[in-house]
């Protein structure tokens, strides 16, 4: 296991850097948030997950220690490989994974591409007690607010009275941004706010 790596940030793509450390240089493949922080030239400290296949030795890199665990962690779900690990941190920070695993929200799992709705289900039953709960920036558990059940149910009259999946989730997605802080009404009503922002 490598750790971490330690070195002159030597090159950088865009799905990776090169870290010269010692005079070797390690190819690191990271999200576009870690690779944000490392500029050539400077020096870099950037925590590690080394994956070992029969052709491949692949060295991953992160922002810091907790977004190392939760791809980890990831990679424990049926169907999660490395890349699909990566994928899923590139779309949401370690917390937003959290919360979305705490709180069943399938609709934010399904925005990593590669993940249907079926492996976002699995992948909150394998792991919504793995993950452990949100925090905030001092290291605080966040309040998890329980699933929102609405959203899917929502998602599904629109699709069956004949708008796509794509204007079923930004009617949604809209429709959550409006009640945001409110008491959520009931089905009913969702749906008639979500059809009247696709009427516009």
């Amino acid at each position: 296991m490598i750790a971490f790596v330690s070195g002159k940030v030597a090159g950088a793509g865009p799905d990776g850097a090169v870290i010269d450390v010692g005079g070797v240089g390690l190819s690191v493949q990271c999200t576009p948030a870690t690779l944000a922080g490392l500029r050539v030239g400077d020096q870099a400290h950037v925590p590690t997950s080394l994956i070992v296949r029969e052709d491949s030795l692949t060295l991953y890199g992160f922002a810091d220690d907790d977004e190392r665990a939760i791809f980890e962690l990831l990679q424990t779900a049926s169907g999660v490989g490395p890349r699909l690990a990566l994928a899923m941190l590139a779309v949401h920070p370690p917390n937003a994974l959290r919360r979305a695993v705490a709180t069943e929200d399938v609709t934010a799992l399904t925005k990593v591409p590669g993940i249907g709705k079926k492996g976002a289900q699995r992948i909150v039953l394998e792991l919504k007690d793995r993950l452990g709960a949100p925090t905030d920036d001092l290291g605080a558990p966040l309040p998890v607010a329980r699933a929102v059940p609405w959203r899917d149910q929502v998602h599904a009259g629109l699709t069956n009275l004949g708008w796509t999946g794509k204007d079923a989730d930004a009617a949604v997605d809209a429709v959550a941004a409006e009640i945001d802080g409110q008491e959520t009404p009931d089905l009913a009503t969702l749906l008639k706010l979500a059809m009247r922002r696709l009427s516009r």
